[in-house]
């Protein structure tokens, strides 16, 4: 690596410079001079939330073992640094050769959350890049985007060149070969894309044309050139011991939010859980073997230095060798000095086992997800947990040294009333009251803490609840009052703390999670008005983003408030992700029916996933 992009006087001036240096253990170092395609990767945050991201770290892996390829970093510069780089015109660089964005050949943008969109403006304008992608040149970068939020691409289509659909490991060889070859036969950059639009899971956005009705509504969203497809479908590995992995992760510089190796053990979930898009998106569930986690756990924390290992997944009870692999690196690594994270396991004598073996009991607390607080609206949501088997988890726990419990619920979930909230606060009193039931008062480590966490419930694309109205919010602060009054009056209230997201935060979510290209405007104008690092509470303001929405007279309640009829084209149905739209109808009615849907072990459910050929829709046929 050559000159640092910034001097000392700047870094110098600057919160953390670290974040700006590269030079990190196990950082790719290659020639630019020997290299064909030279690709930046972006995570539009902070560089302690990008460098936790496990999706950048495979395909960073991925894109460097190409000889012809170096893919370097970038992450949003915080924002002391970007009025510096703004007064002194210094444009966004990468880390690893400190060589500005805009002389790659591509930028790879990975959407994860909303509430990053205007970082994505912030990228692009820092690196002198044109925000729309109308504007761009032969001289600019590719833009590309993928990631959870790429399944309803709509509200920032016009901000990208291409998105890609699903995991990266299978089809980006095929982009960046194709790039080569219309590259050296003197292609321009409408023949490229014209060319890699017709690869599987690939959208290129200036290839459709979207019509309206008079009520706002979507009329038809068509192809406008012969090489775009009418349906973009979800690519997906289904052998996960053959796809990439990176065994010298990158290190970061300075804490990260998560500082340790890794372990990816499978990916999907069994669960059925209507409000979640992961559930839906990641179909179907596929697991990495027990002999191939061995041998990444080995040389991950050997190419590291780390000191802690974590498990990866939605649901890691779920995985059929879970006690194997738990137990191998208990075994193998606990008396070594390396902490072993175990996250998403359900609550039973066997996870309380392991955590008793890997965690300090009196420090640690445990965490519960009940979602909702009562049983009917747990079967709305097909939670699949009960009452009793909260409790019982709870009483294990108290049983076996715990005395801390978090509680994660969900307000606003439809056809939510009052004993709803209510129970939140009723389910929270019974946890507080079986510690002292159960627990001799010689036996416990002090008094019992409960804090009790509501997050605004979202309706997400690709989700039985994609059709539903979402709470304005007055309705959602209106909610957390009711459940809050209901805390104070409970007998142990002073043991139980209650907490509740931003209300504003929420709502403006929704209206970016099911938004369609018309929102756009509003995205930029907002970044314009000074909106930048809208997932960080300290930097949000909300008053930026009312005026963006009025000036462009978008109306909330039209894409907040409004139950979707069930046969509207929504923004996102030109997109295949192998759950059909027919089974999330059949959800819906479900939910509204308070049914519950067996996870997919127990009953397959018929959702379509199947047409991928593999996973836990064929365990039984092998």
């Amino acid at each position: 690596m050559g000159k640092l992009a910034l001097d000392d006087e700047i870094l110098l001036s600057i919160e953390k410079p670290e974040r700006y240096i590269g030079g990190e253990v196990n950082m790719v170092k290659k020639d630019p001079a020997t290299i064909d395609i030279r690709v930046a990767m972006c995570f539009p945050d902070v560089y302690e939330i990008g460098m936790s991201h496990l999706g950048i770290q495979i395909l960073y892996d991925m894109f460097n073992k190409r000889s012809d390829t170096y893919c370097e970093r970038v992450y949003s510069p915080w924002l002391d640094l970007d009025k510096i780089m703004r007064e002194k015109n210094i444009s966004l660089f990468t880390l690893e050769t400190q060589s500005p964005v805009k002389l790659m050949d591509f930028l790879g943008i990975t959407l994860q959350y909303e509430m990053c969109y205007t970082n994505i403006l912030q990228v692009l304008e820092l690196s002198q890049i044109p925000i729309y992608a109308k504007d761009r040149t032969e001289e600019d970068p590719i833009v590309m985007g993928g990631g959870p939020c790429s399944y309803n691409p709509e509200p920032i289509a016009d901000f990208f060149d291409f998105f890609y659909m699903g995991e990266g490991e299978v089809r980006y060889n095929e982009i960046f070969d194709l790039y080569k070859k219309v590259r050296a036969e003197g292609g321009t950059r409408e023949d490229y894309l014209e060319r890699i639009a017709e690869i599987e899971g690939v959208y290129v956005p200036k290839f459709y044309d979207v019509e309206y009705n008079e009520d706002g509504t979507i009329k038809s969203f068509t192809p406008n050139n012969p090489h775009a497809k009418e349906k973009i479908t979800k690519q997906l590995c289904i052998d996960m011991d053959t796809d990439y992995y990176p065994e010298k992760p990158l290190v970061p510089f300075c804490k990260a939010t998560q500082d340790r190796v890794v372990l990816e053990i499978q990916r999907g979930c069994i669960r059925q859980c209507r409000f979640c898009q992961a559930g839906s998106v990641y179909k179907p569930v596929r697991e990495r073997s027990l002999e191939y986690l061995k041998d990444k756990a080995y040389k991950m924390l050997k190419s590291t230095g780390h000191e802690e290992i974590s498990l990866s997944s939605l649901s890691s009870s779920d995985y059929s060798e879970l006690a194997g692999i738990v137990n191998f690196l208990i075994d193998e690594f606990k008396g070594k000095g390396v902490n072993i994270s175990l996250p998403s396991l359900r609550i039973d004598s066997f996870a309380l086992d392991v955590m008793s073996k890997v965690q300090d009991v009196r420090k640690s607390s445990l965490t519960f997800a009940p979602e909702a607080g009562s049983q009917r609206m747990r079967n709305v949501i097909n939670k699949g947990l009960t009452e009793d088997v909260i409790l019982h988890g709870a009483s294990l726990a108290f049983h076996g040294g715990w005395n801390r419990v978090k509680l994660y619920f969900m307000l606003g979930l439809p056809g939510e009333e009052v004993e709803d909230m209510e129970g939140i606060a009723d389910l929270s009193e019974k946890i507080a009251e079986l510690y002292y039931e159960e627990i001799p008062k010689e036996e416990r480590h002090g008094k019992v803490s409960i804090v009790a966490s509501t997050s605004f419930f979202v309706p997400k694309p690709f989700t039985p609840f994609q059709w539903a109205s979402m709470n304005t919010k007055e309705q959602f602060l209106s909610k957390a009052r009711i459940v809050n009054t209901k805390m104070k009056s409970l007998l142990n209230h002073k043991s139980i703390r209650y907490n509740w997201h931003e209300a504003d935060v929420s709502v403006l979510e929704g209206l970016l999670a099911r938004g369609d290209r018309k929102i756009s405007k509003v995205i930029y104008d907002a970044y314009k008005g000074g909106a930048l690092y809208d997932s960080w509470s300290d930097s949000f303001d909300n008053n930026i983003w009312e005026k963006a929405i009025a000036d462009n007279n978008v109306d909330m309640d039209f894409y907040i408030s409004r139950e979707r009829d069930l046969d509207e084209i929504l923004p996102w149905d030109f997109i295949d992700i192998g759950v059909t739209k027919q089974f999330l109808k059949k959800e819906w009615e479900r939910a509204k029916q308070e049914l519950v849907t067996p996870n997919c072990r127990t009953k397959c459910a018929g959702c379509g996933a199947a047409r991928f050929g593999g996973g836990v829709c064929f365990e039984d046929k092998n």
